[in-house]
């Protein structure tokens, strides 16, 4: 990959000169800053950066240069992440019987919206075999109840190791992954058909259509241990009528889902998403 950079996610107690330290790292090694974008968050007292730079004519070698920054980070406090644009992740999308989600994310890596590599889409249920077929990727049918879910998320996770997964991305896979699966591993994405954190749980369309709402969302987060309750890294909303029934809810509802879930998956895998707390800052 031609002009290839590397970036720098950092999040630290605010003090002065932050941004000139951090810099002056990058640029005292003959690195040429691309973006740079920085957020204090005055509650928390948070400094929190994305800074990318690039790679061409930048003195340290890759593998120095996180130990080089370490020795900056570490009388800061901070907690930080190095990415290299040429690293390309692997995704597992997790489904269950709706493709919608499925088929956007597909075509979308198939336009190269996003770089990444998707070799396996594992599910509860066999329907959507044929839709991995036509897009030459493996297939997981891995039937889930609760006498056998403890069981069956092993057979989930050894197949995340098997294929070298970096991002679990669960696109309409209605089950609750347990907090052992999370704990194991907790780089997860998930859509929720709801502008949390209203209507949490199942059947958000049918809630909001007895509430009498006026908009209904949808929104994309990372998965945590507590039910929909992960750090939001996008969001959308589209307005309804009293014209509108059940139906008309969850097809203007199905739009919302694909377009949330395909920016939520974009930004993570561009690295502009930094969460601290359950909360996230988004670098775009």
């Amino acid at each position: 990959m031609e002009n290839t950079t590397a970036s720098l996610l950092v999040s630290c107690p605010d003090k002065k000169g932050l941004v000139a330290k951090i810099a002056n790292f990058i640029y005292s090694n003959g690195g040429n800053i691309i973006h740079a974008d920085q957020h204090t968050d005055f509650e928390s007292g948070l400094f929190l950066t994305r800074i990318e730079w690039q790679l061409d004519d930048f003195n340290l070698p890759r593998d120095l240069i996180a130990p080089a920054f370490s020795s900056i980070a570490q009388p800061l406090q901070a907690k930080w992440e190095l990415h290299f644009s040429d690293s390309i992740p692997r995704i597992a999308i997790f489904v269950s019987k709706q493709e919608h989600c499925l088929l956007d994310l597909l075509w979308r890596h198939r336009a190269k919206e996003f770089v990444a590599e998707i070799p396996v889409i594992i599910s509860n249920h066999p329907n959507l075999k044929d839709i991995t077929e036509q897009f030459d990727i493996d297939f997981h049918h891995i039937p889930i109840t609760k006498a056998t879910k403890i069981e069956q998320e092993k057979k989930q996770l050894e197949l995340v190791d098997k294929y070298n997964i970096d991002l679990v991305v669960l696109a309409k896979y209605m089950q609750i992954l347990s907090n052992d699966f999370v704990a194991q591993f907790p780089q997860i994405i998930n859509i929720h058909h709801s502008f949390l954190p209203a209507f949490i749980g199942a059947n958000p369309y049918h809630k909001a259509y007895e509430r009498g709402v006026k908009i209904i969302g949808a929104t994309s987060h990372y998965v945590t241990a507590d039910l929909d309750a992960g750090s939001i890294i996008e969001q959308d909303v589209v307005k309804i009528s009293h014209r509108d029934n059940v139906v008309d809810l969850i097809r203007k509802g199905k739009d919302l889902e694909r377009i949330v879930l395909a920016r939520a998956v974009r930004l993570h895998l561009n690295n502009r998403v930094l969460v601290y707390g359950n909360r996230t800052v988004v670098f775009e």
